[in-house]
């Protein structure tokens, strides 16, 4: 089950024109194939997104889904840089409840 890490880091005034972004388009991804989680975290300059996917498949229609191609266009010209998007395997360790998404 592939989780995803993705960092966002937004243009000054923009963090909340982000959120709102994300608060239109995550119904629609939460009823995407596969999403087991989706979850979006703020910071004072940065948004950052924990997803967890089925499998690699239901990732990759994510990727190029409507909702996300939607939320994209947005988040365009908000963000001071490209978004840093990492693709992880879970690595359990410790007690199972606590260590594993």
């Amino acid at each position: 089950m592939p989780v995803v890490i993705a960092t966002l880091r937004t243009k000054p005034g923009r963090r909340d024109d982000v959120l709102a972004a994300f608060e239109e388009h995550t119904p629609a991804i939460h009823a995407e194939p596969g999403c087991e989680l989706y979850a979006v975290h703020a910071g004072p300059d940065r948004v950052t997104v924990v997803e967890k996917w089925a499998d690699q498949a239901s990732l990759d229609a994510h990727g190029v889904g409507a909702p996300l191609v939607a939320l994209g266009r947005v988040l365009a010209d908000a963000l001071a840089e490209p978004g840093d998007v990492a693709v992880l395997d879970a690595f359990p360790a410790g007690d199972p409840a606590k260590g594993l998404l």
